[in-house]
């Protein structure tokens, strides 16, 4: 089956969705009884069984996928902070490399151009579940690497807009400018953190970096 931007975007954000849970879980940002054990690309993972939690989750998920198939993002974390706001970790996902496609071709097939300068379709590359598994691995035991958040700690989700794109004025109940909630505009800019690297998926068009940036033990 030919894949499309949708479908790949899709891939990615049913990947953040169980990556979020499980840095809930493993950063033990609730409790872990509050958690039930599930598996996604035949590997063991968390999910936290609160209506809510699941459904902020679920609702921060969408207005991200919604910026990524307007191919706006370059970056998407999870942001934990302390209880007077200050950064303490963040769990980066680097989307800069996601193809751009214009909105109105989101469920064509994807294309790419071969050697003989013919437009060939792009099809779902088999391995991508493995290294889907690969990555979610390495973030389940993240833990091992970092020191104990302090008590109160919670987290957000943010993006950063590509330099030409438009911040999403009309979804402002959902976004609010980076620098309204956290220190520094920009959530790639360096910061006085050690980085440690989670993975990368590299599948066709499926392409992008994940790291944490951590007082690391």
């Amino acid at each position: 089956m030919e894949s499309s931007y949708r479908a790949l975007v899709t891939s990615f954000t049913d990947f953040l969705t169980v990556a979020i849970h499980t840095i809930l879980y493993e950063r033990d940002l609730y409790p872990r009884t509050s958690f039930l054990s599930a598996r996604k690309y035949n590997f063991s993972v968390r999910q936290n069984r609160h209506p809510k939690v699941c459904e902020w989750i679920n609702d921060a998920v969408a207005s991200v996928e919604t910026e990524l198939l307007k191919g706006t993002v370059d970056y998407v974390a999870v942001v934990i902070c302390t209880r007077e706001n200050s950064v303490v970790e963040r769990f980066m996902f680097d989307v800069s490399r996601f193809p751009t496609v214009p909105f109105k071709s989101i469920d064509l097939p994807l294309r790419r151009t071969n050697d003989a300068g013919e437009k060939v379709a792009i099809l779902p590359t088999v391995d991508m579940e493995e290294q889907f598994k690969a990555n979610m691995a390495r973030l389940a035991n993240c833990s091992s690497h970092l020191n104990p958040l302090p008590e109160g700690c919670t987290f957000a989700i943010a993006i950063e807009l590509k330099k030409e794109a438009d911040a999403p004025i009309s979804h402002s109940q959902d976004w609010m400018p980076l620098s309204a909630q956290i220190p520094g505009s920009k959530i790639s800019a360096a910061q006085q953190k050690q980085a440690l690297p989670l993975g990368t998926v590299s599948a066709e068009e499926m392409v992008f970096e994940t790291w944490v940036e951590a007082d690391l033990m």
